[in-house]
This record gives C-alpha cells, structure tokens and sequence, in this order.
C-alpha cells in the first residue's frame, strides 16, 4: 500500500471532519470519527497503543501512548490545544522512532480551518530522502 496514498486519505478525511463538527470538541470526538472514516477507507486503525521503550536494563511498559496507528505505518497524534508547541512535535518525532515509523501526523483540531492545524512529521521517509537529494542535486550544478 502505498504510504503517500494513506496519508492523502487522513488529510482529506481530518478536513472532512473538522468541516463538518468545527472546532472547539473534546479531542476523544474527533480521534473516534477520525479512525471511523479511515476503516471505512478500508485501512487498519488502531487507537490508544501502548509503546513501551527500554532504557539500559529498565523497561517502561506504559511510557508512552500513541493516539492512533494507521496500517501499522503513519502516527496520528490529535490534539485540541490554543498553538501547536514544539513539545508536541518532539513527542511525535518520539512516537516515530520508538515505532520505527517513516510518518507522522500532529492534528490541532482547535483551529478555525483545519489546513491550519495539519503538521507533518517525517523520520527517514524515503520522499524525504528523495527531495534532500533532488535539492543537493541542485546545488552540485
């Protein structure tokens, strides 16, 4: 399945959605309504996963959680906040080597359009890969 495709699709449907309900719900709303049209999409999603990690002989069962895990490859984390803080994208760049993840996703539903609250995370994606080298390319010419 192609990763640029399913990420396409939770744009669209975060949009969709935020459209349709607007701003200012609870962030458990609009993850249940996001993950409702995913699987209706046909794609695997999973909510709420505990992600354990390893520090040294000490091993955190419950350290972190991840909000939604979409075909077992793109991280969705949603939040409802006034801005989005660079806390928040550390933690899904966190998420997104614990799980070996190449993408993710940090949705604030708490903004007036929704294009607004849509970042988007990379950890060695192969189209980040490929546009670092398109662009030394460039400057080699």
């Amino acid at each position: 399945m192609d990763i640029e495709q399913i990420a396409s699709h939770i744009v669209d449907s975060a949009i969709h959605i935020h459209t349709a309900l607007g701003p200012g719900l609870l962030e458990s709303v609009y993850q249940t309504c996001l993950a409702y049209d995913l699987r209706q999409l046909g794609y695997r999603v999973e909510t709420e996963i505990k992600q354990p990690f390893h520090y040294k002989e000490i091993t955190f069962d419950q350290g972190f959680r991840i909000d939604m895990l979409v075909e077992d490859c793109i991280i969705i984390e949603n939040k409802t906040v006034d801005h989005i803080l660079p806390v928040h994208q550390a933690q899904l760049m966190t998420y997104l080597k614990l799980k070996k993840c190449t993408l993710g996703f940090l949705l604030n539903w708490k903004v007036d359009r929704m294009k607004l609250g849509i970042v988007r995370k990379v950890n060695n994606h192969p189209e980040q890969l490929n546009r670092e080298g398109a662009k030394s390319q460039r400057v080699l010419r």
